[in-house]
């Protein structure tokens, strides 16, 4: 998958591995995760902290190192749903989404006229600050860009095969520690339960030829994941990654210089 765009992601059911973004917005962030491996980098704003000022920057530099990226805005929002997208991300996930009307007004929000009722500011972020043609500016913005919507609630679940059929919806995402919650077992990912619930997500998802996503903090839980569907492992995130690394190195240190 090295050096294919978001979108050619989506329409793949082939593995693809890449990394959250949720502390550090230094300049040189998109070449460090794309030496490391990553084939893309989701950049969080729901829980990181990050304004819309950080993540145009951070867009940049994704760009820079040509990584594909999507965002988590802090909210469904078509406030929110704009600002990401006009400051260049190649995709959005949305939290929360609980049935097909979120996912449609989601869609909507996303994607300009005739598709949608995304609002249209041209030769800024999101085209490269280019000029250009008005409708094949529109109509290759609505190609690229990649919906993503997380699944992460018992109401999500209970309707993800209609929120799975949704046009426009190109990934379903399990969030799971929120799932765990929101089935009263929080943490407990090996929960029959819960575990229902996940195959009922890659049901939905296979069925309707949707790729498939989640966060795992281990090799072993991403092979699992890959060998059960999931086709986007994100691998950790860059405070855990650098968290985890140190705290290994000192240990051993500690181990073997006492």
């Amino acid at each position: 998958m090295s050096n294919s765009t978001l979108r050619e992601m989506a329409d793949t059911r082939e593995a693809k591995f890449g990394t959250g973004v949720f502390e550090f917005d230094s300049p040189g962030i998109g070449h460090i995760l794309k030496a490391g491996g990553a084939e893309y980098a989701f950049v969080d704003c729901e829980h990181s902290g990050f304004g819309i000022d950080a993540v145009k920057r951070v867009l940049r530099y994704m760009e820079a190192a040509e990584l594909p990226t999507f965002v988590r805005p802090p909210s469904q929002s078509s406030h929110h749903i704009a600002t990401f997208l006009d400051a260049g991300a190649e995709g959005l996930m949305l939290p929360m989404v609980s049935n097909a009307d979120q996912a449609r007004a989601i869609v909507d929000a996303m994607k300009y006229a005739p598709q949608g009722s995304r609002g249209v500011a041209l030769g800024i972020a999101h085209d490269r600050y280019a000029p250009g043609p008005v409708l094949e500016k529109l109509t290759a913005a609505n190609q690229r860009t990649v919906c993503l919507v997380l699944i992460e609630t018992k109401e999500g679940i209970a309707n993800v095969d209609e929120i799975a059929v949704v046009e426009g919806v190109d990934v379903l995402w399990i969030g799971h520690f929120d799932l765990s919650c929101s089935l009263g077992i929080p943490g407990q990912f090996e929960h029959p339960e819960f575990l229902s619930a996940v195959e009922k997500v890659v049901a939905a998802g296979q069925a309707q030829g949707k790729s498939l996503g989640r966060m795992v903090r281990s090799i072993d839980e991403g092979v699992a994941l890959n060998n059960q569907g999931f086709d986007f492992i994100c691998y950790s995130g860059d405070l855990w990654l650098l968290q985890d690394a140190l705290r290994t190195g000192i240990e051993e240190l500690r181990q073997r210089c006492g």
